[in-house]
């Protein structure tokens, strides 16, 4: 522009089609068109899927709408299939819409400890009265022990489903619970008879108790967000389905590196084999093992 400036005349006139912002927003939208084409993905040499697998991740992504990559990926691990989680990403793109601590570690406690947490979860059924769910379940291997479902929870209905899953005295070492009045000092007195330590979390601190208000909020996400309760009855056998069948036996938990709680003996996937797909609840799940 220098150089022609001094050639043309009247140059002045024509640099105000173009304004010094312009030509910076140009430099700028060049600028990240390059370094889009300089960091593009490049596919490594031998790991690209094979079209079996493509397909398998496509049909998990279908049957499976409440899964996310993370959740598919521990899934495949399950069939001895390893994805990364971006390639999971990729492939899923076209079959769904783009919608310092004190002390000991809680990971050292859970290693010396047999630490179970309970709590209530309230539902509605369908003619808009309340149920309850009173859930136990082991922090440590994420297992569900047991689930109880009344319309009237009391002290003692509490603490007679405790006296049911510790027969003979036999419990673990710690058992968290928040300070509803639906467990009241009944409860207290048959962990202490079990030999459990009974620890209550703080008041609004949800935190301390943080391993059960997680499964708890699966419970809705995975299941009851997505059921019309018809009774006490129906929420019960839905309950246990999910929370034993799935939850328990076919459910991989990130915080224990994508592993089952309740694992089962299953044939690897090796090139060639049949997956089968096992519905749950209905089709609102599935699970995925080698054919025999």
């Amino acid at each position: 522009m220098v150089l022609l400036s001094r050639i043309v005349r009247g140059w002045r006139d024509a640099m105000l089609l173009v304004k010094p912002e312009t030509i910076l927003r140009w430099h700028r939208e060049g600028f990240r068109l390059f370094w889009k084409w300089k960091s593009r993905r490049r596919k490594p040499a031998g790991s690209r899927l094979s079209a079996e697998q493509i397909a398998l991740i496509r049909q998990m992504a279908q049957e499976n709408v409440l899964w996310g990559a993370e959740r598919i990926r521990g899934e495949l691990l399950k069939l001895g299939i390893s994805v990364a989680k971006r390639t999971i990403q990729r492939y899923m793109r076209g079959v769904r819409p783009p919608t310092l601590p004190h002390g000991q570690s809680w990971k050292t406690f859970l290693a010396n400890h047999t630490v179970w947490a309970c709590d209530f979860l309230q539902v509605y059924d369908i003619w808009f009265q309340p149920l309850f769910a009173f859930f136990v379940i082991d922090i440590k291997c994420r297992k569900v022990i047991h689930v109880g479902v009344t319309r009237a929870p009391t002290e003692q209905w509490t603490a007679q489903q405790l006296r049911n899953i510790t027969p003979f005295g036999e419990g673990p070492d710690v058992i968290i619970r928040d300070n509803d009045s639906k467990f009241g000092t009944e409860l207290d007195r048959v962990a202490k008879g079990a030999g459990m330590k009974v620890v209550r979390t703080a008041v609004w601190a949800p935190l301390m108790n943080a391993r059960c208000e997680r499964f708890l909020g699966s419970a809705r996400r995975d299941c009851l967000d997505h059921v019309i309760i018809l009774g006490q009855r129906h929420l019960a056998n839905v309950l246990n389905e999910y929370s034993f069948r799935y939850f328990n036996k076919s459910r991989p938990h990130q915080g224990i590196r994508q592993r089952i709680p309740s694992p089962s003996a299953s044939k690897k996937f090796t090139a060639g084999d049949t997956i089968k797909s096992i519905p749950i609840l209905a089709g609102l799940h599935h699970h995925y093992r080698v054919a025999a």
